[in-house]
């Protein structure tokens, strides 16, 4: 069974660890500067992995296919936000094509 020192200890240790890591950026820029092409690469690496969290979210509810009112609701708030719609407008056409969708049984 845990106690309540084990319970402090893992949180002060996930405390300096977070701590750690995000001191560290700042302090291996100045040592470290990467070349531009490995900066480019990196910044193509995070769209990426963005948009694949995005796609699995949009298409999975844990195990299983999502319905398809999630998708649906993404893709039309996918393309407001492509068309540079305010960021609420994006939220609520997409909040609502997905709870329109559900309403009618899809």
């Amino acid at each position: 069974m845990i106690g309540t020192t084990e319970i402090l200890v893992a949180g002060a240790v996930l405390g300096a660890g977070t701590y750690a890591y995000r001191v560290a950026g700042p302090l291996l820029h100045t040592w470290f500067t990467p070349s531009l092409r490995v900066q480019a690469l990196m910044t193509i690496a995070a769209t990426v992995l963005l948009f694949a969290l995005g796609v699995t979210s949009a298409l999975m509810d844990g195990t299983h296919l999502a319905d398809a009112a999630r998708p649906a609701g993404v893709a039309v708030g996918a393309v407001l936000a492509w068309r540079r719609a305010p960021f609420v407008v994006v939220v609520v056409a997409a909040a609502g094509t997905a709870a329109g969708l559900r309403l009618l049984g899809l």
